[in-house]
């Protein structure tokens, strides 16, 4: 089964969230909404909405509720990517311009923090203190994350478990929190919510070790951005780290990475790409990613055997081989 398959099953219910992110950020402030319906039609897989919504299905499946927990996490989801792309200093994200390239910094900082608030709102309607206390530990997690990517900014010397703790806090936490406040919200068990809670944690952290690969390996087209930018920006990926690890590439490959940041924004990257694809680093990242994929499956067997265990089955196996 595809991906889309999977989204296909679900299409009413993934319609009426896409309304109500729209809904949610249209304001009577018109430059805000413009931003924020501008990142928000450029698209998505919206992977924590339906995280949500499939966690739901391990308990008492109650929409409305889970809607508001899947609105309030794209919605988070969506304000840090716009804070992202300025820190980044990104100019395209999705094939799209940037929030911060079609208008400016301010515009993109402040767009970022009225989703954020809309986020919160949408949540507060959740009387769960559980909820709550889960998703501010999480957001704060995410902050410390998004600092210390910026204080690794072209540091060649960081460690894999750096890496693993950053991209734990950046994406892994919020992919994680989505299966489980979906079950939590819907009354199911303490061992199957935090079951959903491991299987998303360890999707989330294959995730982004695939985007980290797909960044080297992918096309403008397939990546909506181009490749070689988490390089250009100075976010050392695992691939990289492993990669500078292998002494037959270790040399050039540094000297590129210190041309790079010196050349800023227009800088080539093409090369150190060739230095990394010589190496190890690229099959060992996607071995990693692979691991992660297998403990993500071997967590699902604790769950009961209904149609959402096997929809998180298919989408775990498709980002292990995802391409986009």
């Amino acid at each position: 089964m595809k991906l889309m398959e999977i989204y296909a099953k679900m299409k009413g219910d993934i319609n009426k969230i896409e309304n109500e992110l729209e809904r949610v950020v249209t304001d009577e402030q018109p430059l805000l909404s413009d931003a924020a319906l501008h990142l928000l039609k450029a698209g998505g897989k919206r992977i924590r909405p339906i995280f949500v919504l499939l966690g739901g299905k391990f308990g008492s499946y109650h929409f409305e509720e889970l809607k508001k927990v899947a609105v309030t996490l794209e919605l988070i989801h969506m304000a840090s990517l716009v804070h992202d792309d300025v820190i980044d200093d990104a100019t395209t994200r999705r094939g799209q311009l940037t929030v911060k390239s079609k208008w400016d910094n301010r515009i993109a900082m402040y767009t970022g923090d009225y989703i954020h608030g809309q986020a919160l709102t949408q949540i507060a309607q959740i009387n769960n203190p559980i909820v709550h206390q889960m998703l501010s530990k999480a957001l704060v997690e995410m902050c410390i994350g998004e600092m210390e990517q910026i204080r690794d900014f072209f540091n060649t010397d960081q460690s894999i478990r750096n890496y693993l703790l950053r991209i734990r806090r950046k994406t892994a936490l919020l992919l994680a929190i989505s299966t489980q406040l979906g079950g939590i919200v819907s009354g199911c068990s303490p061992q199957h919510y935090n079951a959903l809670y491991r299987y998303g944690y360890n999707v989330g952290m294959a995730f982004q070790i695939r985007d980290d690969l797909l960044d080297l390996y992918g096309t403008e087209k397939q990546i909506g951005k181009p490749p070689g930018s988490d390089i250009r920006q100075g976010n050392i990926t695992l691939p990289v780290i492993l990669a500078l690890q292998d002494e037959a590439v270790r040399e050039p490959l540094l000297q590129e990475i210190k041309r790079i940041h010196s050349e800023g924004d227009g800088a080539d990257t093409s090369k150190a790409i060739h230095y990394i694809r010589r190496s190890e680093g690229s099959q060992l990242a996607d071995e990693l990613a692979n691991r992660y994929i297998a403990k993500a499956l071997a967590v699902l067997e604790q769950l009961p055997a209904n149609s959402a265990r096997k929809s998180l089955t298919e989408i775990a196996h498709f980002v292990g081989k995802r391409n986009y």
